[in-house]
């Protein structure tokens, strides 16, 4: 896998968000994206994830040396950050098996049970998610960006809500994507960097 971004422009009426962002990282790689608070880095990552359009240049996801059309992307990506949310009304385990399902995956449970221990959830898989912490609900996020073993992890703020433990755990699901795929982490703080070869600092435009 490979994720290029060439002269990526993000225009909101008059006001510049993202101004000439170019990159090239593949399998076996991570970047992170930093700048200060309202510099654009949310902006790129919903741009990644194919959630909004850039103004101008391309984004282009690779296999092999072929690009991925634009609607199969998300068969290819996982994403966390705070801005997605989760099923409040259904236990972690309900919001799996549904997450697991709309990719079609096969012989899902296993996998769901397998990342609920990782992530410090067995015993609460039948809670519902409206009874978890804030910490808790991040981990399940991570879970659920997990599910499909994605070729491509983006992650704002990889760090929200999380405690020491967490925050380790995290950190070793994220350097074991690395070693499969591509990372990209969206940070403000600087022990997130230890996790990533390359930086792209974004300013405000």
């Amino acid at each position: 896998m490979r994720l290029l971004a060439k002269k990526i422009v993000k225009r909101y009426e008059d006001h510049i968000v993202l101004r000439n962002i170019n990159f090239d990282i593949s399998a076996g790689e991570a970047l992170a994206i930093i700048g200060s608070n309202g510099s654009g880095k949310t902006t790129l990552v919903k741009i990644l994830a194919n959630l909004i359009a850039p103004t101008r240049g391309t984004i282009a996801y690779q296999i092999d040396g072929k690009t991925v059309p634009r609607e199969q992307i998300y068969q290819y990506i996982g994403l966390v950050g705070p801005y997605l949310q989760l099923y409040q009304e259904l236990t972690a385990r309900e919001n799996l098996y549904f997450f697991a399902r709309m990719r079609n995956l096969p012989d899902y449970k296993e996998r769901v049970a397998d990342l609920m221990e990782t992530l410090g959830l067995k015993g609460r898989e039948d809670d519902t998610v409206k009874a978890y912490s804030s910490g808790m609900q991040q981990r399940l996020k991570y879970a659920a960006a997990l599910l499909h073993r994605p070729k491509v992890l983006l992650v704002d703020e990889p760090r929200s809500n999380l405690d020491e433990k967490g925050i380790e755990t995290v950190y070793y699901l994220l350097r074991e994507q690395k070693k499969q795929g591509i990372l990209i982490v969206a940070t403000n703080d600087t022990e997130d960097l230890q996790l990533v070869d390359q930086t792209l600092k974004v300013e405000q435009a």
